[in-house]
């Protein structure tokens, strides 16, 4: 007896959902992304896009963007990553719609309802579509791991800091956050 395998979904099925619903595509299925952020998850946004923002504006290197914002990646990946950066040489990939293309950096910070997704599925996507550095940040841990793409095409850990110390980018050349400063209100 053959299985019958679950229809896979596209860009275009995303976009008939209507605005605001409370989902990514992740590899071809749609994935509930509820309930809302908790107010720390919120915070720690706030900060980490604060400062990144700040420096790139300063330098005049790109934009930086926060969710919601799809980033579309093939045609079976619609995601919403909390914060990205895209270098102004590549900004062509920003449309009215979206941002079709792999963002430079990508940031995604940890929640219950999503952590399996950004650790393992949304990781694996990001590798293979070519995002040059990726982010995740641990609020329950206070942490952070910054993996960077690359000539193989596959992520390596380049740093990872807990509580204490500060995170570097790689791609943001300069670029150089306090943990302390993420953490806190």
């Amino acid at each position: 007896m053959m299985g019958v395998k679950e229809t896979t979904r596209n860009i275009k099925d995303y976009k008939l959902l209507p605005e605001g619903s409370p989902y990514q595509l992740i590899q071809g299925e749609f994935v509930m992304m509820v309930p809302a952020p908790n107010p720390f998850h919120q915070i720690i946004s706030a900060n980490i896009f604060e400062r990144i923002r700040r420096f790139v504006k300063e330098k005049g290197i790109g934009i930086v963007l926060y969710s919601p914002i799809d980033i579309y990646l093939g045609e079976e990946n619609a995601c919403q990553p909390d914060i990205v950066f895209i270098s102004k040489e590549r900004e062509g990939i920003i449309k009215e719609d979206g941002i079709y293309g792999p963002p430079d950096l990508i940031v995604e910070i940890l929640s219950p309802s999503t952590a399996y997704y950004d650790i393992k599925k949304k990781f694996k996507v990001y590798e293979r579509y070519g995002v040059k550095e990726y982010w995740i940040v641990d609020p329950e841990m206070k942490g952070m791991e910054i993996f960077l793409l690359k000539s193989n095409g596959e992520f390596e850990l380049s740093s990872k800091r807990y509580e204490a110390g500060a995170v570097k980018s790689i791609i943001i050349d300069g670029l150089e956050i306090n943990l302390k400063e993420i953490f806190q209100p």
